[in-house]
């Protein structure tokens, strides 16, 4: 083995995929409008996951931090898609809402929303039942 294929540029850095996250978006033929996700690192990660904690007062007025997963997972969505530009003012204005989290979120039907955070979270790693990588680390 090479330490080489560790070196920064011999290592894909970020994973994109095109994706139909709903058929209601359709282009000028009628054809469904591919969205385009991309992959996080650890460090945009442990920021969406920080933006996503809050303090929580406990036993005896102890206050402790919880991370509120659906804060951090619609967090980490937004932060996946590339196309649609969920920034955009006018594609937020157009939705009468301000905010990338807030536009998916009316963007999108329920089960649309989950199917893209089920995809963004299979990208990202998340995929993968500890029990899982367990048996394959014993292989």
């Amino acid at each position: 083995m090479s330490l080489q294929a560790f070196f920064a540029q011999n290592v894909q850095a970020e994973l994109t995929e095109e994706i139909v996250i709903s058929e209601r978006f359709k282009d000028k033929d009628g054809n469904p409008i591919k969205w385009k996700l991309r992959t996080v690192t650890e460090n945009e990660n442990e920021a969406l996951r920080k933006a996503a904690t809050r303090q929580v007062k406990g036993k005896n007025g102890v206050r402790t931090q919880e991370t509120v997963q659906e804060d951090y997972v619609g967090k980490l969505a937004v932060a996946s898609v590339v196309y649609p530009d969920l920034k955009n003012a006018e594609l937020q204005k157009s939705y009468g809402v301000m905010g990338a989290d807030t536009l998916l979120k009316t963007m999108l039907f329920p089960g649309e929303f989950a199917a893209l955070l089920t995809r963004v979270q299979e990208m990202n790693g998340f995929d993968r039942d500890i029990d899982e990588m367990a048996d394959e680390v014993k292989n």
